[in-house]
């Protein structure tokens, strides 16, 4: 226990402090927290909207300089985990739960109430719904994670750096970042994971608990939940103790499998045609309308403003809460890979396998929903359930998709403590198996305390409200990188 750093007691204090309101005085934390979000959203959303494009630019501009050649560890090392494996990780850390649980649900919801400019429940409609989920979980958020991830990996792998964010920012602030402003920029960094990661952990056991009312009458509501995540915390706590190379390797790997099987069987059983046709066209419609996507703040339509608040830009503070925790995964598994190499890997095919994923569950969603079956005034997590019920072997396809939410569920929590665990113990790449436990107890704590006073909203508006510092360490990291790398080739050359 004597690697623990600072971070490790200022956080856990913090978190006290947060929950310990919100446990207390949930009514009065979940409208302050509501209030601050929105005036970030109103306030902040263009800038929001400009940075998140500014990573995508600056993702290509990785792949394309010279810089791609430059490798994540020493010249001789190469990847430690195939690319399938390295893809499912990617995959399973990022955003595997989401998929599942906004899969059929966001495209829905954007055809029945129109995102923009076209009449809702129209063909209109139908295609911009796949469109705009396809940006809200595509290059964007990727290119973002890609960018962060990338600084991480190249100071810690090529560099020699601790693997902290606050080491990615010694080429402006140099050895300021070993002292307090360190401390604070990498506590902000654990809080946002710790948070974010138990945020996911209340509403996955929302909807594995509506799965299994759906199927098996269990009971809704705080037992059952409880049950469900005190089951989740034993499973992902033994495998974050099984190591980086056995539990989470084997537990992405089983989530490609199951997922591609589900999505197998969605494709089948449902429009298939429909399925590839929407796919290719939506896909090029995205690629097409990216740059107009990427710039709409909607300024003088009140109406197209709100929507925009409460899901691209939502989302865009949502990823950004997420990116100490996702980035710092992906670079830990990521070591040897050329620059190039990583960031092509990273922006498309995360890109390319959630486009499908959405058009797959969307568009038979959609045509179920033309048919005359109301699925849209489904609950969330209820949507993909109800939609399997109009499907042959809807029982199968139920039960594997309670499966992937959970296998989703368990890698997600231990990734985050094995990322928690590297925060706390000043980035080592190996951190104590106690340290792991501690954050995993944590993690779980967080999420039944505030499930059982129903605080579950305020803590999302505690993270997305947590994203706005952040993002501002996000543009700093982005110059230390380029700053870094300048004179990395400097050296390369004068070899």
């Amino acid at each position: 226990m004597r690697k623990i750093s600072n971070v490790f007691y200022i956080t856990i204090g913090l978190i006290i402090l947060v929950v310990g309101y919100g446990a207390i005085a949930n009514e009065s934390f979940e409208v302050v927290t509501t209030n601050i979000k929105n005036f970030v959203a109103s306030s902040f959303g263009w800038y929001y909207m400009v940075l998140m494009s500014f990573m995508v630019i600056m993702s290509v501009f990785f792949i394309i300089s010279p810089y791609g050649k430059i490798r994540l560890g020493k010249d001789t090392d190469r990847p430690q985990f195939s690319t399938p494996t390295w893809i499912a990780m990617l995959f399973s850390a990022g955003m595997g739960i989401g998929l599942v649980f906004y899969g059929a649900a966001e495209p829905l919801s954007h055809f029945a109430t129109s995102p923009a400019t076209a009449a809702p429940n129209t063909d209109a409609a139908f295609k911009e719904a796949l469109r705009q989920s396809f940006f809200h979980w595509g290059f964007h958020v990727w290119a973002m994670y890609g960018v962060i991830a990338l600084s991480l990996a190249f100071f810690q792998f090529r560099k020699g750096e601790p693997g902290l964010i606050s080491a990615t920012l010694k080429p402006i602030f140099g050895k300021k970042m070993e002292g307090p402003w360190g401390v604070l920029v990498d506590v902000l960094a654990v809080f946002a994971t710790a948070f974010g990661v138990a945020t996911t952990l209340g509403f996955g056991a929302v909807q594995i608990n509506a799965g299994l009312n759906y199927l098996f009458g269990l009971s809704v509501g705080t037992k059952s939940q409880f049950f469900i995540i005190g089951v989740v915390t034993i499973l992902f706590v033994a495998s974050a103790w099984t190591g980086l190379s056995k539990g989470i390797k084997y537990l992405s790997n089983t989530n490609l499998v199951i997922a591609l099987l589900l999505l197998v069987f969605i494709v089948i059983l449902g429009p298939t045609l429909l399925i590839f046709n929407m796919f290719t066209d939506s896909f090029g419609g995205y690629i097409g309308n990216i740059i107009k996507m990427s710039f709409s703040t909607a300024p003088l339509n009140a109406e197209n403003r709100a929507w925009l608040d409460g899901w691209t830009i939502f989302y865009w503070a949502w990823w950004i809460s997420w990116a100490p925790f996702v980035s710092m995964f992906i670079a830990r598994v990521s070591k040897g890979r050329t620059i190039r190499e990583f960031m092509i890997g990273v922006l498309v095919a995360p890109t390319v396998l959630g486009a499908f994923w959405f058009t797959a569950f969307g568009a038979t969603a959609i045509d179920i929903q033309k048919s005359g079956v109301d699925l849209a005034s489904s609950s969330l997590e209820l949507t993909i359930f109800q939609m399997f019920d109009t499907l042959p072997m809807s029982w199968i396809l139920s039960i594997f998709a309670i499966l992937l939410i959970a296998s989703f569920f368990i890698t997600s929590a231990d990734s985050a403590t094995f990322v928690l665990g590297m925060q706390s113990t000043n980035g080592s790449l190996t951190p104590p198996n106690t340290v792991k436990l501690i954050w995993g107890v944590i993690q779980s704590t967080i999420a039944l305390i505030l499930l059982s006073v129903n605080g579950l909203t305020a803590l999302q508006n505690t993270i997305i409200i947590a994203a706005l510092p952040f993002s501002f360490i996000m543009l700093m990291m982005v110059v230390a990188l380029l700053k870094a790398l300048q004179e990395e080739t400097k050296q390369l050359k004068s070899k």
